[in-house]
């Protein structure tokens, strides 16, 4: 464990920003103008940050804007489009960046949702939730050693406890279709991502962590039919949470002082998570930790973006 903060389940975003001042910070929030990327692109704005609204609709994302700004007294909340699932988004919204980058929060993502392919032919899941955000990453990378001490957020999830990367059929084209498997192999992804990011980055002076958010019911589940929610819920024995207490632990990952220079690992309830036990709850699985495995994806996922 991380000697993190004084910090729980139960800490809301607005907790762990207490005190902190992020003046002339610059930060963006991918999929901020939904459920927990309001609650931390709030937080940082509230502590002085710069924040950048990455979202898919711009209109929803000015309404966000104007919001955060009338609550903490920040106007610089500055909004911009992204599409994670479109590479030519993603090649945009890099593309047009200037400056530095202190804070990227790979917030956004889809889950369980029905069998559905990009052009490329990549499933939908990995595509957004991982492929898009290592895009994103990767993209910004001179911004973010150009920043000093940047520190990147990438969501993950406890379903990735389920299911490692098939590199053999990432993306289901000879196995059959199952939205929870393709779900928890993109959030195995992501902490994969973190591990070899922070790997590669750590000498430019940026930190790459995951993060599990907890159980938090907004439009992520908007796939589930209440019977599978129901079901999800009973099975996993989750503890529901605020957006605001959902949002703490990205939080925290991307100001906290206690973690600076911590890199390559996972957090879940403002904390570092233990190795995941059978049986047991909640956790890290090895599966996501494995170097070797995080080394791999890397290359794949460039050789993906480098063909689409």
């Amino acid at each position: 464990m991380t000697e993190s903060a004084p910090f729980n389940a139960r800490t809301t975003a607005a907790e762990v920003v207490a005190g902190i001042d992020l003046t002339g910070h610059r930060a963006v929030v991918t999929g901020a103008a939904s459920g927990i990327g309001v609650e931390t692109a709030r937080a940082l704005a509230a502590a002085g940050a710069e924040v950048t609204l990455a979202v898919r609709s711009v209109e929803a994302g000015e309404r966000t804007a104007e919001d955060i700004s009338a609550t903490t007294g920040n106007k610089h909340v500055l909004v911009a489009p992204l599409d994670l699932a479109d590479q030519a988004s993603v090649a945009a919204f890099t593309a047009a960046w200037d400056g530095p980058l202190h804070i990227l929060v790979n917030n956004a993502g889809v889950m369980m949702t029905p069998e559905t392919r990009t052009p490329e032919g990549w499933e939908l899941q990995f595509a957004t939730n991982h492929l898009g955000h290592f895009a994103l990453a990767t993209g910004l990378h001179p911004a973010l050693a150009a920043a000093g001490r940047a520190r990147v957020v990438a969501l993950s999830s406890v379903a990735h406890l389920r299911n490692p990367v098939d590199f053999d059929d990432i993306h289901f084209r000879v196995r059959a279709y199952d939205p929870r498997v393709a779900y928890a192999q993109s959030k195995t992804a992501t902490v994969l991502f973190a591990v070899e990011g922070n790997r590669r980055w750590a000498g430019d002076g940026i930190t790459v962590n995951a993060a599990h958010p907890g159980a938090i019911l907004s439009n992520l589940t908007r796939h589930l039919s209440p019977a599978e929610l129901d079901r999800t819920v009973a099975t996993g024995g989750y503890v529901f949470k605020t957006p605001q207490q959902g949002a703490a632990t990205s939080v925290l990952l991307a100001v906290s002082p206690r973690l600076e220079g911590v890199g390559g690992r996972y957090f879940e309830d403002c904390d570092e998570a233990r190795r995941h036990a059978p049986g047991a709850s909640g956790g890290v699985a090895d599966h996501a930790l494995d170097p070797d495995a995080a080394a791999r994806l890397w290359q794949v996922s460039l050789d993906m973006i480098a063909s689409a």
